[in-house]
This record gives structure tokens, sequence and C-alpha cells, in this order.
């Protein structure tokens, strides 16, 4: 199964994409979009979409997944992830891959065994997994393939969206 992982961010999208059979993992890209913030955000927003279009022409992954927008104290950040995450879903929609969505707290533990892991030992035990020599770079990237291998370890009960 090829899963396409997306780690939502307004300044910098990351996504990962693995080939999976549920347990053992294999990461086929990685990569992170960004948006100049001097830009309007409308055309970020397209800028955005434009890419991930790009990326699943090129890999052409099964499914998605996508990690929950985290709220945080900031409410125009989080509006501004918000926005980033309903491009990235129309645009896996638009293709027709299933998409699951997961939160933060599911893939940390999916991924390093703690839901409250930190982004060292995501971007660490994403390359355990992975078995890459270095841990996959920039860390949305990271991140990115996180989503992924949770949703393959977890595929048979996404959270719906």
């Amino acid at each position: 199964m090829r899963i396409l992982g997306i780690d939502c961010g307004s300044q910098s999208t990351g996504y990962g994409i693995i080939d999976s059979d549920g347990t053992r993992h294999r990461m086929v890209a990685c990569g992170a979009i960004r948006s100049d913030s001097g830009q309007d955000f409308a055309v970020r927003l397209k800028e955005i979409g434009g890419k991930l279009r790009e990326v699943i022409a090129a890999y052409t992954p099964q499914e998605a997944a996508v990690e929950d927008t985290f709220t945080g104290d900031n409410i125009r950040s989080a509006l501004k992830l918000t926005h980033v995450r309903g491009v990235a879903l129309f645009v896996c929609a638009e293709a027709g891959l299933p998409v699951a969505a997961y939160p933060p707290a599911q893939v940390k533990l999916a991924v390093v065994g703690n839901g409250r892991a930190d982004k060292q030992q995501v971007a660490w035990m994403t390359r355990v997994l992975l078995k890459l020599d270095e841990a996959p770079r920039p860390a949305d990237a990271s991140d990115a393939l996180a989503v992924a291998i949770c949703h393959a370890a977890r595929r048979s009960t996404p959270v719906p969206l």
C-alpha cells in the first residue's frame, strides 16, 4: 500500500510517501512545500494545492492521511492551519484518495510509543522505522512520514474526519 502523509503548515507543509504492508515501511519520497509569507494567503493556499497535486501525480499514492490541527493558544495560526488542511483534504479527495485524520498524540503514540513525544523523538523513530541513515529533513517532512506510518499501522481503524 502506498500512503501519502501530510503535515499541514501555512509556511511549510510536509509530505511523506511510504510503501507499507502495515508492519514494514519503506520511504518513497518526502519533502516540504514552502510558501512565501509575503504573498497573499489565498495565493499561498493555491500554491500548496498545486504542489500537492504534483506530488500525488508523481507518486500515485493509494491512500492519504493528515494530522489534525493542533489549536494551541494562537487562534490565528490555528485558523491558517485549518485552511491549509482544507486544501490538502480537497486535493486528496479530488484525486480520489481515501483520507484519514489522526490527532498529533495518536501519531506520536503510533511512531514513538508515547503520545507526548517531542519532535526529535518522532524524527529519530521515523528514521529507525524506515531504516534510514539519518532523520528525514526538514522536520515537516519527517512529521509527514510519521503521519503515513501511523496510518499504515492504524488503517484498519482510522479516525473519521
